[in-house]
């Protein structure tokens, strides 16, 4: 995997030779040879061993694989002259982390002045952890001679690590076409709308991954373009929504999209809250309607979606609506999508949960069971979806209290260990929309770095590294 990782500045490489930046050719090459080096060290010597592969070692594979991997992803922008300017080594590792884990926060001040070579690997970065590395590598690299499956479980988001065929690699390789044949899609709508063939490339990597690194210091405000604003916001929709559902819709089912629950909740909420902002900018800060429409739709689904693309400065909105954008950063996008924090199907499970208990209240001796899309959910996976609620919330609050310790106010705190946990991006107060994190001492880059990776991996496949027993024969 960490040889892969290294293959994958190929592209990068091919695109700066195209340019004529000779320097991040030469940088791409050390890069891409420290990694091949590491990575084919390490499988030399392990590709022997005749130990079986388990779910525990799944859980290792997955969760050092995302840790090491951006270490290897950090080498170019650590190599590179121009970020050294505005980062040191920490900040290498946290624009990497931010890359593949599709978190989208930057330390980088002045995007505009990197190589256009370094900035199409920040946002490849990201399309590749968009789907997930995992997913990838168990559907084109069989060779590997691991059991598949248990990769597979740990890499997919949602309740129910179910593949969406019987086959995983065959699963995995179906999403994948379809993630390839959307990204061509979004490019050519981007083209179409004015963007050059980089934008237009760097801004599709980022957009299907919900990530929101973009090219412009601006971020898409720099285009200042109506269609490409609902281009996006069209297609951050559809990223944030399960990809199993366009399966269904390949295999002839499209009426699975209309009754999926998850689905017409995370529609509902959109719609929801853009009303609300929408109304809130009307009434305290005196937005006309077009404009507060304009700018309250593609900031909920931004945000909801964790992608963190920005065409305003949220933070110098009113209290309600930056309160509004701070509960959608816990809400997330759909279960098996590329969107992170809690996803939507578990906040249903958890609403429906609260309402059995309340009626329960009245009725004790009542025996009622928590169905979604018409199906009885077991009790072990209800326990399991409030539980890392639960843990969300926690390590959330707890990241917030060791944030506020290099932070100048509670706001910013909170809202860094939101964006980082959420993989959202962008957060509040100093870390806000028109901000980044390059003043983050060394310490805060890196323990948001590893709240990236926690989130990413849905908490429990990283935490589980840290109980001693885990490591026990």
């Amino acid at each position: 995997m960490i040889a892969f990782i290294a293959a994958a500045m190929l592209f990068p490489m091919l695109w700066s030779l195209a340019v004529g930046e000779n320097e991040m050719v030469r940088i791409f090459l050390l890069s891409m040879t420290a990694g091949a080096a590491l990575g084919g060290t390490m499988y030399a010597i392990g590709r022997k061993s005749d130990q079986e592969f388990y779910r525990r070692e799944g859980l290792a594979v997955v969760s050092l694989a995302w840790i090491i991997g951006a270490a290897i992803g950090a080498i170019p922008f650590w190599l590179c002259p121009e970020f050294r300017e505005q980062g040191n080594l920490a900040a290498a590792y946290f624009e990497a982390m931010s890359g593949l884990t599709t978190t989208g926060a930057t330390m980088l001040s002045d995007i505009e002045a990197l190589p256009e070579g370094l900035l199409f690997w920040r946002s490849f970065t990201q399309w590749l952890g968009g789907m997930g590395i995992v997913v990838l590598f168990v559907a084109f690299l069989p060779a590997l001679g691991v059991e598949a499956k248990h990769l597979y479980k740990v890499e997919v988001p949602g309740i129910k690590k179910e593949g969406a065929t019987p086959r995983i690699r065959e699963a995995a390789s179906l999403l994948w076409k379809i993630y390839l044949g959307m990204t061509a899609m979004v490019a050519i709508l981007f083209m179409i709308g004015g963007m050059s063939l980089f934008d237009a490339l760097t801004h599709t990597f980022t957009t299907l991954a919900t990530g929101g690194f973009s090219s412009k210091n601006a971020s898409t405000a720099h285009f200042s373009s109506l269609y490409l604003e609902m281009v996006k916001i069209l297609c951050i929709i559809m990223a944030g929504t399960n990809f199993a559902l366009y399966i269904s819709i390949l295999r002839g089912r499209p009426r699975d999209l209309v009754r999926d629950t998850e689905f017409r909740t995370y529609l509902a909420i959109i719609a929801a809250m853009t009303f609300l902002v929408m109304l809130s900018l009307v009434l305290y800060d005196q937005f006309p309607v077009g404009t507060a429409l304009r700018d309250s739709s593609f900031q909920v689904v931004s945000i909801m979606t964790t992608t963190g693309y920005t065409t305003a400065d949220f933070n110098a909105w009113n209290q309600f609506a930056r309160l509004s954008l701070l509960a959608l950063m816990f809400v997330g996008g759909c279960a098996g999508s590329t969107s992170g924090s809690m996803k939507v199907v578990r906040l249903v499970v958890v609403f429906k949960m609260m309402l059995r208990e309340v009626q329960k209240f009245f009725f004790p001796k009542m025996v009622k069971q928590v169905k979604l899309g018409g199906k009885t959910m077991p009790e072990d996976t209800l326990r399991q979806t409030a539980g890392f609620v639960l843990l969300f919330i926690g390590i959330w609050a707890a990241g917030s209290l060791f944030m506020a310790t290099m932070c100048p106010d509670l706001e910013t705190a909170a809202g860094a260990s939101i964006a980082a946990l959420g993989n959202i991006g962008p957060g509040l107060g100093m870390v806000g929309a028109a901000e980044n994190y390059g003043w983050l001492p060394a310490q805060g880059k890196i323990f948001l770095a590893i709240l990236m990776v926690i989130g990413r991996l849905e908490l429990f496949t990283v935490l589980a590294l840290l109980v001693p027993a885990f490591w026990k024969e």
